[in-house]
C-alpha cells in the first residue's frame, strides 16, 4: 500500500542470514502496517510463505505442541496449511501475533539452528512484559533480531501523496548547507504538515485521508483505531493461554490515556496525578502509565537535573510529560472541530500540545529519548537533546517567541558548560545565528 523505511531493514536482515543466524522479530503498535509490510517483502524475496496467525486462528497452536524438532514442527505445519510448500532455502514462515503461542515464540531456536527456513514474526503485545504467563522461558539469546516499527513517519507521509523524491532531496540539501527554503517550497510543506498533524501516520487513516480529503472519515477511522487499542488495555494471557482482564489495572490505565489530551493542555504539562485522582500517588499509576507505554501509544518525556552528558543519567524518575506516539490520534481525541482548527492555524487552548507532541512523535522515529528541563524559577525549555554529538536545546514555537529559557541557559556557561546550541521549531524558514539555527517544523524528522 505504501512505501515504508522499514522494507530496508527486513532487507538487510535478509542479506546477512548466510552469517547470522537470526528471526526477524516486529514490534510495533496495532495498526501500524507491520502484517501488510511482512506479507509484502516475503512474496517479493521468498518463493514459498507459510504465514500463521495466532490471534486470527489459535487452532494452528497445535503444530507447535510437543514438537520436539524442526522436520515434526513442518509436518504438524504443512497438515494444516495444504497449499504451503516447505523448500529449503526458498520458504519463509511469518508468524503473526506470536505472543499469542508461547510454543511458536520458543520454537524460533530450533529452526534458526536447523538453518533451512528463515522466520519473520510480528507482535503488538510483544512488549507487555508478563502478557503471556505461560512463556517463562524469555526469549531465544542470540536468535532474534528484533526491530520496532512506528507509525509513518512524515518523510513516509509525503512519499504516499506522491511527493517527488526531487524535492525532499531538496529539503536535505537546504536543511545541510543551511540554505533557505524557497517560499513556494515552504509553503506548501507547512500545509502538508498541517496535514500530516491532523491525520497522522496509521496507514489505513493515511489512506482514508488520500482517498477522500474528508476530515470526519479521517476522525472517525482514528477514533475506530483509539476503540480497538482500548480493547486491548489491561489484557494477558493465563497459564493456560487463555485471555484475561486485570480489571484493578484497567480502571487506571483508563484514566491516565483519558487525561493526556488536558494534561497536555495545561501551561506547565508535567504529568500531575492529581488531575486524575486526588487521594492517590504516582507510585500507584506507575504501572499503568508502563502499560501504555509497552504497549508503544505514549512515551514518557523526563525532566533533568541538568543539561548534561548523559541525558539519561541525569533524569528525574517521577516528573515527567506525557506524549502520544501519533500526533493524529491525539488529534482525534480533542473538540470536533480541532482539525479545521489546526489546517487554518488556529490551534487555541491545544496550540502548545500539538506542536510539542509532533516533535516528540518525529523525536521517537528517529529512535531519540525525551527529555526536558525545568526549574521552579519558571525556566522551562521544551527538550533537550543530542544533536551532532552535542547536547541541544529544542524551543517548540506554535507562535513566534524569543525562547528566553534556552538564552538564559546559554548565557550561563558556569552552570550549564555542556550546552552551546539552541534550535527553534517554529513557521518559519531555515535560519541560522550565531549558536541559534531556527528550522521549520516539518524539517524535524531531519534532527
Amino acid at each position: 500500500m505504501f512505501k515504508r523505511k522499514i522494507e530496508k531493514e527486513l532487507l538487510n536482515w535478509k542479506n546477512n542470514l548466510s552469517f547470522n543466524r537470526k528471526a526477524f522479530i516486529l514490534k510495533g503498535l496495532r495498526q501500524v502496517g507491520k502484517t501488510y509490510i511482512v506479507s509484502k517483502f516475503a512474496k517479493e524475496n521468498y518463493e514459498n510463505v507459510a504465514y500463521i496467525n495466532f490471534k486470527l486462528d489459535p487452532n494452528k497452536k497445535e503444530c507447535f505442541k510437543e514438537a520436539g524438532n524442526v522436520d515434526s514442527l513442518i509436518l504438524n505445519i504443512s497438515s494444516k496449511m495444504k497449499d504451503v510448500h516447505f523448500i529449503p532455502n526458498k520458504t519463509v514462515l511469518i508468524f503473526d501475533e506470536i505472543q499469542e503461542c508461547s510454543a511458536a515464540r520458543a520454537s524460533i531456536k530450533s529452526f534458526m539452528e536447523d538453518g533451512r527456513f528463515d522466520i519473520i514474526a510480528t507482535g503488538s503485545l510483544l512488549g507487555i512484559k508478563g502478557y503471556n504467563k505461560k512463556y517463562s522461558g524469555g526469549v531465544s539469546v542470540g536468535y532474534e533480531h528484533t526491530v520496532y516499527m512506528k507509525s509513518m513517519d512524515f518523510e513516509e507521509f509525503l512519499w504516499a501523496k506522491g511527493i517527488n523524491e526531487d524535492v525532499i532531496d531538496y529539503l536535505k540539501k537546504c536543511f545541510k548547507n543551511r540554505e533557505k527554503i524557497s517560499d513556494s517550497v515552504h509553503s506548501s510543506l507547512m500545509r502538508m504538515f498541517r496535514e500530516y498533524i491532523c491525520v497522522g501516520g496509521m496507514p489505513s487513516v493515511v489512506k482514508v485521508f488520500l482517498k477522500t480529503s474528508d476530515m470526519n472519515q479521517v476522525r472517525d477511522e482514528q477514533r475506530d483505531i483509539l476503540e480497538g487499542y482500548k480493547d486491548d488495555f489491561a489484557k494477558h494471557l493465563d497459564e493456560n493461554e487463555n485471555e484475561v482482564v486485570d480489571v484493578e489495572l484497567l480502571a487506571k490505565i483508563n484514566r491516565v490515556f483519558d487525561s493526556i489530551p488536558s494534561q497536555l493542555s495545561k501551561e506547565n504539562k508535567k504529568f500531575m496525578i492529581s488531575k486524575i485522582d486526588k487521594k492517590s500517588s504516582i507510585e500507584k499509576y506507575e504501572a499503568a502509565i508502563q502499560w501504555l507505554v509497552d504497549y508503544g501509544l505514549i512515551e514518557v518525556c523526563y525532566n533533568l537535573v541538568i543539561p548534561e552528558q548523559p541525558l539519561e543519567g541525569n533524569k528525574i524518575s517521577n516528573i515527567f510529560k506525557l506524549y502520544m506516539r501519533d500526533t493524529g490520534l491525539l488529534v482525534s481525541m480533542l473538540d470536533e472541530e480541532a482539525a479545521g482548527e489546526i489546517l487554518l492555524n488556529d490551534l487555541g487552548i491545544y496550540k502548545g500540545a500539538i506542536y510539542e507532541n509532533i516533535v516528540s512523535d518525529a523525536f521517537l522515529k528517529n529512535n531519540k529519548k525525551l527529555y526536558y528541563f525545568s526549574k521552579e524559577s519558571g525556566l522551562e525549555i521544551d527538550f533537550i537533546t543530542t544533536y551532532q554529538r552535542e547536547v541541544t536545546l529544542i524551543e517548540v514555537k506554535a507562535r513566534n517567541g524569543n525562547a528566553k529559557s534556552s538564552k538564559e541557559v546559554l548565557s550561563n556557561k558556569e552552570r550549564y558548560p555542556d550546552v552551546n546550541r539552541l534550535i527553534m521549531l517554529k513557521d518559519c524558514n531555515i535560519g541560522e545565528k550565531d549558536n541559534i539555527l531556527s528550522i521549520p517544523y516539518y524539517l524535524t524528522f531531519l534532527l
